[in-house]
């Protein structure tokens, strides 16, 4: 194997210039952690992997390497060399990594420049380079960057205010949750290790970019089952929080497009039809029976009699109207107990109050955070 394949060591601007990565390592290991821009073509897929593992442990590792290349070979060595073509002719700056940036990447680079004149580079030191150079760098810029914290009550709008703001991170977005105990999306959420490489990433580009202030939603540790970089997390506690006013009617009408027709429109999306209305009307319920014991008997009983009455009613002839029910009963009965009580402990935080207009003009003046329509 040629001693001179070229390797790159700049991760920063690796992040920064989002350059396509080729991930070479196996399905398995992909699954659990990887990067926002990376695709997976494996040089050995998981089987192979588990079967040259067990090799090396019993044999060593030049008796790995011969069992490799006879499961790799003939037909399919060709066909990863060429989906490894494909991608590189679709993203000709691209570089190749695997875990540790050696055997796996060097035997790529060497197939893809025998067989086809294509010199890609490898990451040197590979995905765990990548990954240990992420959580050091959300460290750094963590106690660098101005936030701007969203705050208010259920429904009144922070994530649609959010995306309007030219400078965000839109961590919901990022976790594939809506902060909520009805936050799942039809889609999982991805890896915890997943969300941190894209809040790092994503922190990294805004401290890159001359560190302006930019705007978050207020948040709790947790975003659905998935964790906020605890040093981001600590530095969002700290910052100015501008609190977004709606009138109850205004927040009715937003959970209700958000909870009903958007997420029944994702469900439809992923499941089909008739499937996706009963994933859905799943969903719902079970979002609403994880809060029973938070709701107390008699309250859960109440908000599930009202669900289950609007879904009916919504199956049978298409109206919406009803589901305007319980989402007014758990705003008003459940959400906004919870709002007030944490709205207390960062009260000396709040620098300014008002609806969406205000909002607007207010972070607009104060941090040259400009929104758009």
């Amino acid at each position: 194997m040629p001693a001179n394949l070229q390797q790159i060591d700049d991760l920063y601007h690796l992040f920064l210039n989002d350059v396509p990565l080729l991930d070479v390592r196996a399905p398995v290991e992909f699954a659990e952690g990887a990067f926002p821009l990376a695709v997976n073509h494996p040089l050995i897929d998981d089987e192979e992997r588990h079967r040259i593992g067990i090799e090396y442990k019993h044999a060593g590792q030049d008796k790995a390497i011969e069992l490799g290349e006879q499961l790799v070979s003939g037909t399919i060595k060709q066909q990863r060399i060429a989906r490894w073509k494909a991608f590189l002719d679709a993203h000709p700056n691209a570089v190749l990594y695997c875990f540790r940036g050696g055997m796996r990447s060097k035997i790529s680079q060497h197939w893809l420049a025998e067989e086809t004149g294509i010199e890609c580079p490898r990451v040197h030191g590979g995905y765990k380079a990548m990954r240990r150079f992420l959580l050091q760098q959300v460290e750094t810029d963590s106690a660098e960057c101005r936030p701007v914290v969203i705050g208010g009550r259920t429904g009144v709008g922070k994530t649609r205010l959010l995306q309007q703001c030219a400078f965000n991170i839109d961590l919901e977005g990022l976790a594939n949750h809506r902060g909520s105990a009805f936050g799942h999306h039809a889609r999982p959420q991805p890896t915890q290790i997943d969300f941190e490489n894209a809040v790092a990433i994503a922190l990294m580009k805004h401290v890159a970019a001359g560190n302006r202030h930019f705007v978050a939603e207020d948040e709790g540790r947790n975003i659905g089952s998935r964790h906020i970089p605890p040093c981001f997390f600590a530095r969002l506690q700290s910052a100015p929080v501008v609190i977004l006013e709606a009138s109850d009617a205004q927040r009715v009408e937003i959970t209700l497009q958000e909870y009903v027709h958007d997420a029944l429109a994702e469900f439809n999306t992923e499941y089909g039809d008739a499937e996706g209305f009963q994933h859905w009307a799943d969903y719902l319920q079970n979002s609403l029976d994880r809060i029973s014991k938070r709701l107390g008997g008699e309250r859960h009983a109440t908000a599930r009699g009202l669900l289950v009455e609007a879904i009916e009613r919504h199956a049978a002839s298409g109206d919406t109207a009803a589901h305007a029910a319980w989402i007014e009963y758990l705003l008003n009965e459940y959400y906004d107990g919870m709002y007030e009580y944490q709205l207390s402990k960062k009260a000396e935080r709040v620098v300014f109050r008002g609806d969406k207009t205000a909002v607007a003009e207010f972070i607009q003046h104060e941090f040259a955070i400009r929104t758009h329509p």
